[in-house]
């Protein structure tokens, strides 16, 4: 019969344990290479071309980003309810952002456009046009006064339109 020492065999043996010391552990830094080598982000799901992205699975209900890494091109994979899956391909491009700085003449000067103003000779050659100009549109518009006269009767005034007759008939 087997004895036993409150619920274990007469012949276990307890364990004796140390108790551990912790050393702090020394990190090498890794190479540059090493850490441009890593992917940018975790987010992104790079798929090869169209027949990549079709055959990229979804979970019914959820949407994905599929990013092509042939060409510049974002998949917007869905699936409805079902599992029934729908794509929307997105067409993108990489402009060049380099910011345009506003002309701003107070702090430099030499940037802002120059101002030419009008000497008194120009001003007076200017005056004496526009009033050419304003004598010939009197001229014209007594012309056309006149040709008014002459077309539509004497002093300008319109015929006397007739008016229809009325006969018995109607």
């Amino acid at each position: 019969m087997a004895i036993y020492n409150g619920g274990f065999p007469a012949t276990y043996q307890p364990v004796q344990y140390q108790p551990v010391q912790y050393q702090p552990m020394q990190y090498q830094q890794q190479p540059q290479q090493q850490q441009q080598a890593q992917p940018m982000s975790s987010n992104m799901i790079w798929v090869s071309g169209e027949a990549g992205a079709k055959a990229y699975l979804v979970a019914p209900n959820t949407t994905v980003q599929l990013w092509d890494s042939e060409s510049q091109r974002i998949f917007l994979k869905s699936a409805d309810a079902s599992g029934m899956p729908s794509m929307k391909v997105l067409d993108y491009t990489i402009r060049d952002t380099a910011p345009q700085k506003p002309v701003n003449a107070a702090i430099n000067p030499a940037a802002a456009p120059a101002v030419e103003y009008a000497g008194k000779a120009e001003q007076d050659a200017l005056r004496a046009e526009i009033t050419a100009y304003k004598g010939e549109i009197e001229a014209l518009r007594a012309d056309l006064e006149t040709f008014r006269g002459d077309l539509y009767g004497i002093a300008g005034k319109k015929p006397a339109t007739r008016k229809k007759e009325v006969t018995a008939d109607e």
